[in-house]
């Protein structure tokens, strides 16, 4: 080798000596700009780890959920994810802590009061109307099932008295054995509406407080009884004319598949996003409207807190192509309580 191409390999060889420092220190320091940013999410939600390996652990899941969300933020579609409490979890740890809804076979009035509606507003929101309570957070407790009944039981008792009373979901998770009603392990509305009305209607929250957690039945508590229904009815099908029908007319129970991280991280805007059929989360359909893009959309009621979504709420896409069952399910699993 000569003199020159051995100049040639040196300057070359430092060349790229200096660009491989540079891409280490570019994501030396975008790791960095995470580890603060895991650091402050820490600080803002309260987040301890047991030893430096978990933390380390959490660190990594956190960094791929940011990116995902980066990633469906940066894809311009109608809705936004953002990250929130729920960061430092893999999917499959949110759906085994954060849904609970169980199929029953207990069978409601074969009737559907709605059946002949024709007329419906084109849009609803029952929360305007006075017929919806604060939404709650059921924390690490499969009970999505006894929010969403109560939810609906709220709506309707409201509607026929006047009055909006704050029931105790507590009650439920603690007392119902009807069933598929497991507490934090699951349960389903229908047989949450059969307690209700067996045990002639809950007590309020005030009273029996939620806990977020299983606990033995307080019948001195369960005694106090503030309010009730008489019955409740399925929507039949699984269509989502006959659902519209129903939320026309008062807030409606119902299932999904909101087993997706786009679940978990949903921000804002209307829902579109891909998901099945696999019903694994109660909530309560309070309303329905269309965007000014001509968007048709469901109003959900869930119970993830008030930091989750668009202040505990989503607005899911209606009327999806390709989905007669619903987005997600939604008109496959509807029942409400009547009076």
């Amino acid at each position: 080798m000569t003199s020159a191409n051995r100049l040639c390999f040196l300057f070359a060889f430092i060349v790229l000596g200096f660009r491989a420092s540079g891409v280490a220190c570019r994501r030396t320091a975008a790791d960095m700009a995470m580890s603060l940013r895991h650091e402050r999410w820490m600080a803002q939600h309260g987040r301890v780890y047991r030893d430096a390996a978990e933390k380390d652990r959490r660190f990594q899941i956190f960094k791929r959920n940011v990116e995902y969300v980066n990633t469906v933020n940066d894809a311009h579609r109608k809705y936004k994810l953002r990250i929130n409490q729920y960061a430092d979890l893999t999917n499959d740890e949110f759906k085994a802590s954060y849904g609970g809804f169980r199929p029953t076979t207990t069978k409601a009035a074969p009737t559907f009061r709605y059946e002949n509606e024709t007329a419906v507003a084109p849009t609803v929101d029952w929360r305007s109307r006075g017929a919806v309570t604060p939404v709650k957070n059921q924390g690490e407790c499969g009970c999505c099932w006894a929010f969403s009944a109560v939810a609906a039981a709220e709506g309707i008792i409201k509607l026929k008295t006047g009055k909006l009373i704050l029931l105790s979901v507590q009650e439920l998770i603690d007392c119902s054995v009807y069933g598929e009603d497991r507490g934090c392990n699951g349960g389903a509305v229908e047989d949450a509406f059969e307690f209700i009305i067996s045990n002639g209607g809950l007590t309020t929250d005030a009273n029996y407080p939620y806990t977020a957690s299983d606990g033995t039945c307080d019948a001195v508590k369960s005694s106090s009884k503030e309010a009730t229904i008489s019955g409740y009815e399925s929507v039949p099908g699984i269509g989502e004319p006959s659902l519209l029908k129903a939320v026309a007319r008062q807030p409606v129970s119902v299932a999904i598949d909101a087993g997706g991280p786009a679940f978990q991280f949903y921000s804002s805007g209307v829902f579109t996003g891909k998901c099945g059929t696999n019903l694994d989360h109660g909530v309560t359909v309070v309303g329905y409207g269309t965007t000014a893009d001509g968007t048709q959309y469901w109003l959900l009621k869930n119970s993830w807190g008030a930091s989750w979504g668009e202040s505990g709420y989503m607005r899911m896409q209606r009327g999806a192509a390709g989905a007669p069952e619903g987005l997600c399910g939604i008109a496959m699993y509807a029942s409400y309580p009547t009076m």
